[in-house]
């Protein structure tokens, strides 16, 4: 890179920093810290969603994967943008009546209890944790190969400057850069794809220089790994703590829907561009590591000056997703592990510092994660595996229907966990399953019956608009 490139990537970098510090004037309690007070309109909710799940897997990972295995993993992929479209139509519009809710504890101990909650907590912290391990191994993906710095010293790097400006603005900070870099993704991820069309003579050249099976449904994928991989991708990250997080931030069932549902349009064809920028790397440069597949297009073909810009880019793909997972983290931690296990309630200012604090702790957690996982694709699907058995059917039967039985959901989470555990490390993942869809199912079994065995002791709760659930405090 030259000094031109150097100064946007500082740039860059300067004005992240600038905007934590700044908005930290705007944080005066926890509220703001964890949903910005409740004020956040659905185009910026859109941009914010948009860039908070288009991070380092739907990018790089999604590129990375199309370049091994051709589109087959792009049309898997589609079904995170499925999901996000139902969940805007029919979930998050609801989770609006949880007034004053800042976590999916908060919706879980309205219908469950405080040790659902706990366990809602715990749950959360360690899928932010993994989520997090992939974009702070993307991150040093993109620095190692863009600016040639170590792989450890870059991920060090890179997690550094988003645990500092997530730790220091909560989600004012996290949702106003989240803007900046969705206009960053929006804009030059697509050029990328434009100049490496051309560098190989155009869209006819690129699919005639790509093997048959690259551009077919199912490509080489066994149809239980293409749905394996599906059904993780579907349910993987429906509802995970940040987007929930995001919902809550919008003042109004109709805002969560439009941003929601726009987000997930929105996504189809930000996978469609990464995965072909994933062909011209396969093209022009076949020999590379997958994962590098989208930087070292960047790298090799952008002009003096573009390039810069388009490395800044690619960290800001990568970083809006992990400020988002740190900050949620950092909330979750207070509201759903501490305030309920504390004897004394704390004072605003307190749990403000301690959310600061566990900013610091989860993205050093995260950086210790992401040097031992071989891919970021891993490194996600490993985390998707811990959520959708254990979280989802409460969840959905908590929202959805007022199911609010807690000897469902406690029995619901055990029997997903424990069957996930026993078919994917002890029976090693039969007919090339992953334990997400049996663990699922386990759950799902386990919840209903006990729901409908317990019905009379916990009925149902019926849900209006207008009804508070929580208080402004988020206490019961």
């Amino acid at each position: 890179m030259q000094v031109l490139d150097w100064i946007a990537v500082a740039g860059y970098f300067l004005v992240l920093i600038v905007v934590g510090v700044q908005t930290m004037k705007k944080v005066s309690n926890a509220d703001d810290f964890a949903v910005a007070g409740n004020r956040i309109v659905w185009p910026v909710f859109f941009g914010s969603l948009a860039a908070a799940f288009l991070g380092g897997g739907a990018s790089l990972g999604v590129a990375g994967a199309t370049m091994r295995d051709g589109y087959v993993y792009m049309f898997a992929f589609c079904a995170f943008g499925i999901q996000t479209v139902l969940v805007g139509l029919f979930v998050a519009p609801k989770l609006k009546r949880y007034r004053g809710a800042h976590t999916l504890g908060d919706v879980m101990h309205s219908h469950y209890g405080k040790p659902a909650r706990v366990i809602t907590g715990g749950l959360s912290i360690v899928l932010c944790t993994g989520i997090l391990g992939a974009q702070a191994l993307a991150i040093g993906t993109v620095v190692n190969a863009t600016l040639d710095v170590p792989p450890t010293l870059a991920i060090v790097l890179g997690m550094g400057v988003t645990v500092l400006y997530s730790a220091f603005g909560g989600a004012w900070a996290v949702i106003q850069t989240d803007l900046l870099q969705f206009v960053f993704l929006g804009v030059l991820i697509p050029v990328t794809l434009l100049i490496g069309l051309h560098a190989v003579g155009g869209p006819s050249a690129l699919v005639d220089a790509l093997p048959s099976d690259h551009l077919t449904l199912m490509g080489d994928y066994s149809v239980m790994k293409f749905v394996g991989l599906f059904a993780a991708l579907l349910l993987g990250e429906t509802l995970v703590p940040p987007y929930a997080q995001r919902t809550f931030s919008t003042p109004d069932s109709s805002h969560a829907r439009k941003g929601f549902v726009t987000a997930g349009i929105f996504s189809f064809f930000f996978f469609f561009i990464s995965a072909s920028i994933g062909a011209v790397a396969f093209v022009l440069y076949p020999d590379i590591e997958p994962d590098s597949a989208l930087p070292t297009v960047v790298t090799n073909l952008m002009p003096i000056g573009l390039l810069g810009l388009l490395v800044a880019a690619l960290l800001a793909v990568v970083m809006s997703t992990a400020s988002s997972y740190i900050n949620s983290s950092a909330v979750v931690f207070t509201d759903d592990l501490y305030r309920p296990l504390a004897k004394r309630e704390a004072s605003q200012r307190k749990r403000l510092n301690i959310e600061r604090t566990l900013s610091v702790v989860v993205g050093a957690g995260a950086t210790i994660f992401a040097l031992t996982v071989p891919s970021i694709v891993d490194a996600l699907l490993y985390s998707y595996t811990l959520w959708a058995p254990t979280m989802i059917v409460p969840l959905f039967g908590a929202v959805l229907f007022g199911v609010r039985s807690a000897p469902a959901a406690l029995w619901g989470i055990s029997a997903g966990a424990a069957v996930t555990v026993v078919w994917q490390w002890v029976l090693m993942s039969p007919f090339g399953l992953d334990g997400l869809l049996p663990g699922v199912a386990a759950n799902s079994i386990a919840y209903t019956v006990a729901a409908v065995a317990t019905s009379k002791k916990y009925p149902r709760r019926t849900q209006t608009s207008n009804e508070p659930i929580l208080d402004n405090t988020g206490a019961h």
